[in-house]
């Protein structure tokens, strides 16, 4: 298949997951969903629009830190496959890990850069940005800009991601924050 169709069933797919997420309970907060940049989706199925919905939850929870966002992206048995050391499993990790990184950069933002879907995979190009002005373990922001790129392969069952595979350039991150010397 070609890049021009798989953007353009991308698209509709967009479209349609956005005139489900209208029709649904949470109207309101869908509205104020991230777009993505890129949109690539193997089927224009209800599954595809289902899983583009549920990406752009996720991405939305990231982009404010509003756990209700996280509640309707995942799965209460959400498995994280490749879990950082000191985080717990489950979908008190990423609630965790938002409230954590959030008291270093209170201006987080994320923007999903490419959204790639086939069957109940997705797989997610975020872009975050902000400014370092709080604390983050022993060190003090000074306003210095973060931003950093991480990836993420979601699987999706019932509108809800039940296992991640995330790589974060946290190299990249730890520079900026002044964890490390560059």
């Amino acid at each position: 298949m070609s890049t021009s169709s798989l953007s353009r069933i991308g698209r509709h797919v967009l479209i349609a997951a956005s005139l489900a997420g209208a029709l649904s309970a949470h109207a309101a907060s869908d509205a104020d969903l991230p777009v993505p940049h890129h949109v690539a989706v193997a089927s224009n199925s209800a599954q595809s629009a289902e899983v583009v919905r549920t990406a752009r939850r996720y991405a939305a929870f990231w982009n404010t830190g509003d756990e209700a966002y996280a509640k309707l992206a995942l799965s209460p048995a959400f498995i994280d496959r490749t879990l950082p050391d000191g985080r717990p499993q489950g979908p008190d990790g990423p609630l965790q890990a938002s409230k954590g990184f959030r008291a270093a950069v209170p201006d987080l933002h994320a923007e999903i850069d490419d959204l790639v879907v086939a069957g109940d995979r997705a797989s997610v190009h975020l872009h975050f940005h902000g400014h370092f002005t709080g604390q983050f373990q022993n060190l003090k922001g000074n306003g210095q800009t973060v931003d950093f790129q991480a990836f993420d392969l979601y699987r999706v069952k019932d509108g809800h991601i039940v296992e991640n595979w995330h790589l974060e350039d946290n190299l990249t991150l730890l520079k900026q924050l002044g964890a490390i010397k560059p």
